[in-house]
């Protein structure tokens, strides 16, 4: 699945690029912000993967917006006006949608966009593989937490909260707050113990006591807490849980 945001200040445009993500399963459109400023709080709290940027908006243009970003999604530019594409295209760019936008021309960018996508994953997962090849399993790890390295025991944890930049991890007798993404902090977790079931939620496997609808159970402190399945999560999940299941 691939995360898509729209940033575009015309409420018309917004709902013609929406109406073309609808027609592509393997779009899921995050949210449409109306201006650059939106975004940007957005890319902070969502992984998000393909950003369909207007270029001519107020306070923040596109073009401006997009050279404010350290590491950027893949953006194509859409705008009504060609004389931008070159400097679009400077910025890296993946394509150049002229308004207004024809189905055939946005499934054409679209198509290039989920190519260069996939690379990009199958590159990280390669990467990620390559790190983790001859490593001794651990069973804890350390984060940094109120200006030191914390030691978190991975049979202590029961879910992992994620909230803007912040990370709550709950643990059986307390919790550590640590200043980073869900998305890094998952790439350091053990996946056969740990698995995201919601942008907000990473949950410990081990420590799953039911599926109550699209809900995980877990135990806090002596009390049931429910936690949400995301739908981009759920099919991944009921996987891992079928293959247990008499």
């Amino acid at each position: 699945m691939i995360n898509v945001i729209i940033v575009d200040d015309e409420p018309l445009a917004q709902d013609v690029l929406e109406t073309y993500v609808e027609k592509v399963p393997d779009l899921h459109l995050v949210k449409k912000c109306s201006n650059a400023l939106e975004a940007n709080e957005t890319l902070k709290t969502e992984e998000i993967d393909l950003m369909f940027l207007d270029i001519q908006m107020p306070q923040l243009t596109g073009i401006d917006f997009l050279k404010t970003l350290v590491n950027p999604p893949t953006v194509i530019f859409t705008t009504a006006y060609p004389n931008y594409a070159i400097e679009g295209f400077e910025l890296n760019a993946l394509d150049y949608l002229l308004k207004p936008i024809s189905l055939d021309r946005f499934m054409k960018a679209v198509n290039k966009a989920t190519e260069q996508i996939n690379i990009q994953r199958k590159i990280s997962d390669n990467e990620a593989s390559s790190t983790n090849e001859g490593k001794v399993a651990e069973d804890f790890t350390f984060v940094k937490a109120d200006k030191k390295l914390v030691k978190v025991n991975y049979d202590n944890v029961i879910y992992i909260e994620g909230l803007k930049d912040y990370v709550i991890i709950r643990q059986d007798d307390d919790r550590v707050i640590t200043l980073q993404t869900m998305k890094s902090l998952e790439s350091k977790l053990p996946s056969e113990i740990f698995r995201r079931i919601h942008r907000s939620y990473i949950v410990n496997l081990n420590r799953i006591n039911a599926i109550v609808g699209n809900m995980v159970e877990v135990i806090e402190k002596g009390k049931a807490k429910h936690l949400p399945i995301g739908k981009n999560y759920r099919e991944e999940l009921l996987e891992i849980i079928n293959k247990n299941r008499l």
